[in-house]
Protein backbone atom coordinates (compact mmCIF):
# COMPACT_ATOMS: atom_id res chain seq x y z
CA UNK A 1 0.00 0.00 0.00
CA UNK A 2 1.19 3.39 -1.18
CA UNK A 3 2.37 5.82 2.08
CA UNK A 4 2.03 9.33 1.38
CA UNK A 5 4.18 12.06 2.44
CA UNK A 6 1.39 13.97 2.76
CA UNK A 7 -2.20 13.63 2.78
CA UNK A 8 -4.78 16.61 2.59
CA UNK A 9 -8.23 16.86 3.83
CA UNK A 10 -10.57 18.19 1.73
CA UNK A 11 -10.78 19.45 -1.86
CA UNK A 12 -11.93 22.65 -2.01
CA UNK A 13 -9.59 25.91 -2.96
CA UNK A 14 -6.98 25.31 -0.05
CA UNK A 15 -6.93 21.94 -0.36
CA UNK A 16 -5.94 21.89 -4.11
CA UNK A 17 -4.26 24.59 -3.82
CA UNK A 18 -1.82 23.55 -1.87
CA UNK A 19 -1.60 20.63 -3.30
CA UNK A 20 -0.71 22.49 -7.01
CA UNK A 21 2.63 24.16 -4.73
CA UNK A 22 3.39 20.94 -2.54
CA UNK A 23 3.09 18.39 -5.42
CA UNK A 24 6.23 19.10 -7.26
CA UNK A 25 8.01 18.13 -3.83
CA UNK A 26 6.01 15.65 -1.96
CA UNK A 27 3.63 12.75 -2.72
CA UNK A 28 0.73 14.01 -2.17
CA UNK A 29 -2.81 12.32 -1.58
CA UNK A 30 -6.08 14.86 -1.48
CA UNK A 31 -8.93 13.25 0.33
CA UNK A 32 -12.70 14.96 -0.69
CA UNK A 33 -15.60 13.60 1.00
CA UNK A 34 -17.52 14.33 -2.02
CA UNK A 35 -18.16 13.45 -5.37
CA UNK A 36 -17.15 16.53 -6.91
CA UNK A 37 -14.18 19.10 -5.86
CA UNK A 38 -15.17 22.35 -4.43
CA UNK A 39 -18.79 21.41 -3.88
CA UNK A 40 -19.43 23.50 -0.54
CA UNK A 41 -17.42 26.44 -0.72
CA UNK A 42 -15.74 27.26 -3.33
CA UNK A 43 -18.36 26.51 -5.73
CA UNK A 44 -20.86 28.88 -4.24
CA UNK A 45 -18.34 31.93 -4.09
CA UNK A 46 -19.16 35.37 -5.10
CA UNK A 47 -16.09 35.08 -7.61
CA UNK A 48 -14.61 38.43 -6.32
CA UNK A 49 -10.99 39.77 -6.14
CA UNK A 50 -10.54 42.74 -4.07
CA UNK A 51 -7.20 44.12 -3.01
CA UNK A 52 -8.91 45.93 -0.08
CA UNK A 53 -11.80 45.82 2.80
CA UNK A 54 -10.09 43.00 4.89
CA UNK A 55 -7.89 42.76 7.67
CA UNK A 56 -4.47 44.15 6.75
CA UNK A 57 -3.26 40.40 7.16
CA UNK A 58 -5.56 39.26 3.89
CA UNK A 59 -5.10 42.04 1.94
CA UNK A 60 -0.90 41.59 2.09
CA UNK A 61 -1.81 38.31 0.98
CA UNK A 62 -4.39 39.08 -1.71
CA UNK A 63 -1.43 41.66 -3.24
CA UNK A 64 0.90 38.50 -2.83
CA UNK A 65 -1.59 36.15 -4.49
CA UNK A 66 -2.20 39.06 -7.72
CA UNK A 67 0.90 38.46 -9.60
CA UNK A 68 0.00 34.56 -9.62
CA UNK A 69 -3.76 35.85 -10.93
CA UNK A 70 -2.32 38.12 -13.18
CA UNK A 71 0.60 35.97 -15.03
CA UNK A 72 0.05 32.01 -14.10
CA UNK A 73 2.02 29.57 -14.63
CA UNK A 74 1.88 28.64 -19.00
CA UNK A 75 -1.27 26.09 -19.56
CA UNK A 76 -2.49 26.73 -15.88
CA UNK A 77 -5.36 28.38 -17.76
CA UNK A 78 -6.61 28.99 -21.37
CA UNK A 79 -8.40 32.35 -20.43
CA UNK A 80 -7.62 34.88 -17.85
CA UNK A 81 -7.97 34.40 -13.99
CA UNK A 82 -9.07 38.24 -12.98
CA UNK A 83 -11.76 39.96 -14.94
CA UNK A 84 -11.70 43.68 -14.11
CA UNK A 85 -15.22 44.89 -12.73
CA UNK A 86 -14.52 48.09 -10.80
CA UNK A 87 -16.58 48.70 -7.81
CA UNK A 88 -18.76 51.37 -6.67
CA UNK A 89 -18.80 52.06 -2.58
CA UNK A 90 -22.54 53.41 -1.65
CA UNK A 91 -24.07 55.15 1.74
CA UNK A 92 -27.57 56.42 2.08
CA UNK A 93 -27.69 59.81 3.51
CA UNK A 94 -27.49 58.16 7.50
CA UNK A 95 -24.35 57.03 6.37
CA UNK A 96 -22.58 59.40 4.11
CA UNK A 97 -20.35 61.16 6.42
CA UNK A 98 -18.76 57.35 7.09
CA UNK A 99 -18.02 56.92 3.57
CA UNK A 100 -16.63 60.21 3.73
CA UNK A 101 -14.44 58.90 6.35
CA UNK A 102 -13.77 55.95 4.50
CA UNK A 103 -12.33 57.24 1.19
CA UNK A 104 -10.67 59.52 2.74
CA UNK A 105 -8.52 56.58 4.47
CA UNK A 106 -8.58 54.24 1.47
CA UNK A 107 -6.96 57.12 -0.56
CA UNK A 108 -3.43 56.56 0.90
CA UNK A 109 -3.45 52.88 -0.56
CA UNK A 110 -5.73 53.44 -3.67
CA UNK A 111 -4.78 56.74 -5.04
CA UNK A 112 -7.20 56.41 -8.26
CA UNK A 113 -9.94 56.23 -6.13
CA UNK A 114 -12.81 58.32 -7.59
CA UNK A 115 -15.48 60.16 -5.69
CA UNK A 116 -18.55 60.48 -7.43
CA UNK A 117 -21.42 63.02 -7.48
CA UNK A 118 -24.91 61.55 -7.38
CA UNK A 119 -24.81 61.93 -11.38
CA UNK A 120 -21.86 59.96 -12.06
CA UNK A 121 -22.74 57.56 -9.18
CA UNK A 122 -25.78 57.11 -11.80
CA UNK A 123 -23.71 57.11 -15.13
CA UNK A 124 -21.64 54.24 -13.69
CA UNK A 125 -24.70 52.41 -12.28
CA UNK A 126 -28.14 53.40 -13.89
CA UNK A 127 -29.78 50.62 -11.77
CA UNK A 128 -29.55 52.65 -8.29
CA UNK A 129 -31.95 54.87 -7.04
CA UNK A 130 -31.17 58.34 -7.17
CA UNK A 131 -33.45 58.78 -3.68
CA UNK A 132 -31.42 56.52 -1.54
CA UNK A 133 -27.49 57.05 -2.99
CA UNK A 134 -26.31 59.96 -1.08
CA UNK A 135 -22.47 59.57 -1.21
CA UNK A 136 -20.38 57.12 -3.32
CA UNK A 137 -17.09 56.70 -4.92
CA UNK A 138 -15.77 54.48 -7.51
CA UNK A 139 -12.55 51.68 -6.80
CA UNK A 140 -11.39 50.42 -10.28
CA UNK A 141 -9.62 46.98 -8.13
CA UNK A 142 -12.10 45.12 -8.25
CA UNK A 143 -11.98 41.76 -10.21
CA UNK A 144 -14.39 38.87 -11.02
CA UNK A 145 -12.19 35.37 -10.90
CA UNK A 146 -12.62 32.64 -13.55
CA UNK A 147 -13.24 30.49 -10.29
CA UNK A 148 -13.56 27.04 -12.17
CA UNK A 149 -10.58 27.74 -14.20
CA UNK A 150 -8.60 28.44 -11.31
CA UNK A 151 -9.74 25.14 -9.65
CA UNK A 152 -8.95 23.19 -12.12
CA UNK A 153 -5.64 24.72 -12.85
CA UNK A 154 -4.84 23.54 -9.32
CA UNK A 155 -6.60 20.10 -10.10
CA UNK A 156 -4.68 19.31 -13.36
CA UNK A 157 -0.74 20.84 -11.98
CA UNK A 158 -1.29 18.89 -8.92
CA UNK A 159 -2.60 15.57 -11.35
CA UNK A 160 0.51 16.66 -13.67
CA UNK A 161 2.91 16.32 -10.41
CA UNK A 162 2.03 13.03 -9.58
CA UNK A 163 -0.68 13.73 -6.67
CA UNK A 164 -3.48 11.68 -6.28
CA UNK A 165 -7.09 13.50 -5.95
CA UNK A 166 -9.32 10.83 -4.89
CA UNK A 167 -13.11 11.78 -4.31
CA UNK A 168 -15.60 10.27 -2.09
CA UNK A 169 -13.06 9.78 0.83
CA UNK A 170 -14.50 11.59 3.61
CA UNK A 171 -12.93 10.52 6.38
CA UNK A 172 -14.08 8.48 9.14
CA UNK A 173 -11.42 7.80 11.71
CA UNK A 174 -7.32 7.75 11.98
CA UNK A 175 -4.99 6.23 13.96
CA UNK A 176 -1.01 6.36 13.78
CA UNK A 177 1.31 2.70 13.75
CA UNK A 178 4.76 3.28 13.83
CA UNK A 179 4.69 6.96 12.83
CA UNK A 180 2.21 6.97 10.02
CA UNK A 181 -1.25 7.78 9.88
CA UNK A 182 -3.58 5.03 8.70
CA UNK A 183 -6.33 7.18 7.59
CA UNK A 184 -10.06 5.09 7.36
CA UNK A 185 -12.34 6.75 4.59
CA UNK A 186 -15.34 6.23 3.15
CA UNK A 187 -13.74 4.17 0.42
CA UNK A 188 -10.43 2.46 2.21
CA UNK A 189 -7.76 3.38 4.47
CA UNK A 190 -4.93 5.51 3.37
CA UNK A 191 -1.61 6.13 4.74
CA UNK A 192 0.41 9.14 5.04
CA UNK A 193 3.48 10.65 7.06
CA UNK A 194 1.87 14.31 7.65
CA UNK A 195 -1.80 14.89 7.11
CA UNK A 196 -2.96 18.78 6.62
CA UNK A 197 -6.27 19.93 7.50
CA UNK A 198 -8.10 21.76 4.84
CA UNK A 199 -11.38 20.38 5.52
CA UNK A 200 -13.37 24.14 5.91
CA UNK A 201 -16.08 24.51 7.58
CA UNK A 202 -15.23 20.47 9.32
CA UNK A 203 -11.64 21.61 10.04
CA UNK A 204 -12.25 20.93 13.79
CA UNK A 205 -14.08 17.99 13.69
CA UNK A 206 -11.60 16.60 11.54
CA UNK A 207 -8.64 17.20 14.03
CA UNK A 208 -11.25 15.86 16.97
CA UNK A 209 -10.53 12.65 14.43
CA UNK A 210 -7.23 13.16 14.64
CA UNK A 211 -7.07 13.53 18.39
CA UNK A 212 -5.81 17.20 18.03
CA UNK A 213 -7.39 19.57 20.10
CA UNK A 214 -10.38 21.89 18.12
CA UNK A 215 -9.55 25.62 17.25
CA UNK A 216 -12.90 27.24 17.16
CA UNK A 217 -13.39 27.46 13.88
CA UNK A 218 -16.84 27.62 13.29
CA UNK A 219 -18.92 28.29 9.89
CA UNK A 220 -21.16 30.72 8.60
CA UNK A 221 -23.91 31.10 6.19
CA UNK A 222 -23.89 33.52 3.31
CA UNK A 223 -26.84 33.61 0.95
CA UNK A 224 -27.11 34.94 -2.40
CA UNK A 225 -30.22 35.44 -4.91
CA UNK A 226 -30.44 36.09 -8.70
CA UNK A 227 -33.33 38.32 -10.03
CA UNK A 228 -34.04 38.75 -13.66
CA UNK A 229 -32.43 42.66 -15.13
CA UNK A 230 -35.28 44.43 -17.46
CA UNK A 231 -35.73 43.13 -21.09
CA UNK A 232 -33.19 44.63 -23.25
CA UNK A 233 -30.80 45.68 -20.08
CA UNK A 234 -26.92 45.13 -20.74
CA UNK A 235 -25.23 45.24 -17.35
CA UNK A 236 -22.29 43.19 -18.00
CA UNK A 237 -20.03 46.14 -17.77
CA UNK A 238 -21.37 47.44 -14.74
CA UNK A 239 -19.60 47.68 -11.87
CA UNK A 240 -20.11 45.73 -8.42
CA UNK A 241 -22.13 47.23 -5.79
CA UNK A 242 -21.45 47.98 -2.10
CA UNK A 243 -22.83 49.04 0.65
CA UNK A 244 -20.41 50.78 2.99
CA UNK A 245 -21.00 49.26 5.89
CA UNK A 246 -21.14 45.65 3.54
CA UNK A 247 -25.24 45.58 4.65
CA UNK A 248 -25.44 44.20 1.44
CA UNK A 249 -23.49 43.63 -2.32
CA UNK A 250 -24.44 43.30 -6.21
CA UNK A 251 -23.06 42.71 -8.91
CA UNK A 252 -24.00 41.11 -12.32
CA UNK A 253 -24.24 37.81 -12.62
CA UNK A 254 -24.88 35.60 -16.18
CA UNK A 255 -27.41 38.16 -17.43
CA UNK A 256 -29.18 38.22 -14.01
CA UNK A 257 -28.12 40.82 -11.00
CA UNK A 258 -26.73 38.62 -8.32
CA UNK A 259 -27.57 40.14 -4.68
CA UNK A 260 -26.58 38.98 -0.80
CA UNK A 261 -27.38 40.59 2.56
CA UNK A 262 -23.85 39.65 3.30
CA UNK A 263 -25.15 37.33 6.37
CA UNK A 264 -22.54 35.85 8.44
CA UNK A 265 -25.03 33.50 10.59
CA UNK A 266 -23.28 30.41 12.68
CA UNK A 267 -23.69 27.13 11.09
CA UNK A 268 -23.23 23.11 11.47
CA UNK A 269 -21.09 22.07 8.43
CA UNK A 270 -22.97 20.39 5.88
CA UNK A 271 -24.56 20.91 2.47
CA UNK A 272 -26.51 24.45 3.53
CA UNK A 273 -29.37 26.13 2.55
CA UNK A 274 -30.52 29.61 2.14
CA UNK A 275 -32.84 30.40 4.46
CA UNK A 276 -36.51 32.30 3.94
CA UNK A 277 -35.54 35.45 6.36
CA UNK A 278 -32.16 36.13 4.32
CA UNK A 279 -33.36 35.29 0.88
CA UNK A 280 -36.10 37.78 1.59
CA UNK A 281 -33.67 40.64 2.79
CA UNK A 282 -31.51 40.16 -0.18
CA UNK A 283 -34.39 40.88 -2.44
CA UNK A 284 -35.53 44.03 -0.04
CA UNK A 285 -32.01 45.44 -0.62
CA UNK A 286 -32.45 45.41 -4.21
CA UNK A 287 -36.46 47.07 -3.53
CA UNK A 288 -34.57 49.59 -1.57
CA UNK A 289 -31.38 50.76 -3.56
CA UNK A 290 -32.10 49.98 -7.28
CA UNK A 291 -35.06 50.40 -9.73
CA UNK A 292 -34.97 46.68 -10.42
CA UNK A 293 -38.42 45.08 -9.77
CA UNK A 294 -38.30 41.94 -8.24
CA UNK A 295 -40.88 39.87 -9.27
CA UNK A 296 -39.14 36.42 -8.86
CA UNK A 297 -36.18 35.29 -7.72
CA UNK A 298 -34.26 33.53 -10.24
CA UNK A 299 -32.20 31.28 -7.98
CA UNK A 300 -30.86 31.16 -4.30
CA UNK A 301 -28.28 29.59 -2.58
CA UNK A 302 -25.59 29.42 0.53
CA UNK A 303 -21.99 29.08 0.80
CA UNK A 304 -19.99 28.21 4.35
CA UNK A 305 -17.19 30.80 5.22
CA UNK A 306 -15.26 29.00 8.15
CA UNK A 307 -13.33 31.59 10.35
CA UNK A 308 -11.14 31.06 13.00
CA UNK A 309 -11.58 33.20 16.83
CA UNK A 310 -9.47 35.73 15.20
CA UNK A 311 -10.85 35.32 11.77
CA UNK A 312 -7.55 35.43 10.23
CA UNK A 313 -6.28 32.18 8.47
CA UNK A 314 -4.43 29.44 10.47
CA UNK A 315 -1.89 27.98 9.21
CA UNK A 316 1.13 25.40 10.28
CA UNK A 317 1.40 23.23 13.21
CA UNK A 318 1.19 23.18 16.94
CA UNK A 319 5.15 22.57 17.73
CA UNK A 320 3.89 19.10 19.87
CA UNK A 321 1.93 18.02 16.54
CA UNK A 322 3.89 18.18 13.72
CA UNK A 323 2.79 15.78 11.71
CA UNK A 324 -0.65 17.52 11.94
CA UNK A 325 -0.80 20.71 9.75
CA UNK A 326 -3.41 23.54 10.02
CA UNK A 327 -4.67 25.22 6.43
CA UNK A 328 -7.94 26.69 7.87
CA UNK A 329 -9.95 29.71 8.69
CA UNK A 330 -10.15 31.42 5.32
CA UNK A 331 -13.22 33.17 5.53
CA UNK A 332 -14.63 34.58 2.74
CA UNK A 333 -11.46 35.02 0.84
CA UNK A 334 -9.96 31.49 0.29
CA UNK A 335 -10.42 32.11 -3.41
CA UNK A 336 -8.47 35.42 -3.86
CA UNK A 337 -5.73 34.19 -1.36
CA UNK A 338 -5.32 30.97 -2.38
CA UNK A 339 -2.15 31.29 -5.02
CA UNK A 340 -0.52 33.02 -1.78
CA UNK A 341 -1.32 30.86 1.03
CA UNK A 342 -1.00 27.57 -0.74
CA UNK A 343 2.41 28.26 -1.70
CA UNK A 344 3.08 29.82 1.61
CA UNK A 345 1.45 26.34 3.28
CA UNK A 346 3.84 24.43 0.94
CA UNK A 347 7.15 26.55 1.46
CA UNK A 348 6.18 25.25 5.81
CA UNK A 349 6.01 21.96 5.34
CA UNK A 350 9.26 21.45 2.84
CA UNK A 351 11.13 23.83 5.25
CA UNK A 352 12.16 26.18 2.53
CA UNK A 353 11.96 30.27 2.80
CA UNK A 354 9.04 31.39 1.30
CA UNK A 355 9.47 34.18 -1.59
CA UNK A 356 10.96 37.59 -0.71
CA UNK A 357 7.04 39.00 -1.29
CA UNK A 358 5.68 37.64 1.74
CA UNK A 359 8.53 39.01 4.05
CA UNK A 360 8.70 42.21 2.27
CA UNK A 361 4.27 42.23 2.67
CA UNK A 362 5.08 41.59 6.58
CA UNK A 363 3.82 38.03 6.35
CA UNK A 364 5.44 35.68 8.65
CA UNK A 365 4.78 31.70 9.83
CA UNK A 366 3.83 33.41 13.55
CA UNK A 367 1.02 35.48 11.93
CA UNK A 368 -1.15 32.37 11.38
CA UNK A 369 0.22 29.55 13.40
CA UNK A 370 -2.37 27.69 15.31
CA UNK A 371 -0.02 28.35 18.16
CA UNK A 372 -1.73 31.77 18.98
CA UNK A 373 -4.86 30.68 20.63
Amino acid sequence: MTTYDVAIIGGGIAGLSLAYFLSPHRKIAVLEREEALGYHSTGRSAAEFVLRYNAPEVCALATIAKGFFDAPPESFSSIPLLTQRGGVMIANAEKASRLEDIFRAELAFTPELEKLTLEETLARVPILRPDYVAAAFYDPNFWDIEVESLLQGYTRGARRNGADILENHGVVSAWQENGIWLIETASGIVRARTVVNAAGGWADETASMFGVTPLGIVPHRRTAITVDLPEGMDASDMPEINEIDEAFYMKPDAGRLLASPADATPCEPGDVQPEEIDVAWAAHYIKEATAIPVRRVAKSWAGMRSFSPDRLPVVGCIPSRPDFFWLAGQGGFGILTSPALGAFAAHLLTGSAPPAAFAQNGISAEIFNPARF
